[in-house]
């Protein structure tokens, strides 16, 4: 159950090494629990990407969804997705913007390369990785 929309969901793939570290990376950081979480291999995903004609099997991108089930609801991909949760945590990760005054091409670019090699170099899972306990309330495509 979603509990507060106004939360920015973060949409990864699950049995990507890369996407889990950055994942793990924002749960320790995002101190003002901010962030809720949903692999892209969901039902949740899934229904959110088709209702912006977005294709549910891609895994390429990250996805940031702001204003979730709102007018307004709105998603930011690959980059400018990455920046904007780094933004969202504060302190020196405000510093993120200094890569937004890149043209969005070429952020992209570098964005797709990484995630054509991500498993090869980050490793793939079998399985979408469980949350600790302690932050299982953050996934918002698990039970309980």
């Amino acid at each position: 159950m979603i509990e507060d929309l106004s939360n920015p969901i973060i949409l990864y793939d699950g049995v990507c090494g890369l996407c889990n570290r950055l994942v793990q990376f924002l749960l320790q950081r995002d101190k003002s629990d901010h962030f809720r979480f949903a692999s892209l291999q969901s039902d949740f995903a899934g229904e959110l990407l088709k209702r912006h004609r977005l294709d549910p099997n891609d895994l390429d991108t990250v996805y940031v969804v702001l204003n979730y089930g709102k007018t307004g609801e709105r998603l930011l991909a690959r980059s400018d997705a990455v920046l904007h949760a780094l933004r969202e945590l504060g302190g020196p990760w405000k510093i993120a913007f200094v890569a937004g005054v890149l043209p969005r091409f070429i952020r992209d670019t570098a964005y797709g390369m990484v995630a054509r090699n991500r498993y090869r170099v980050f490793g793939k899972y079998e399985v979408c990785m469980m949350p600790e306990e302690r932050f299982k309330y953050k996934f918002l495509d698990t039970e309980g």
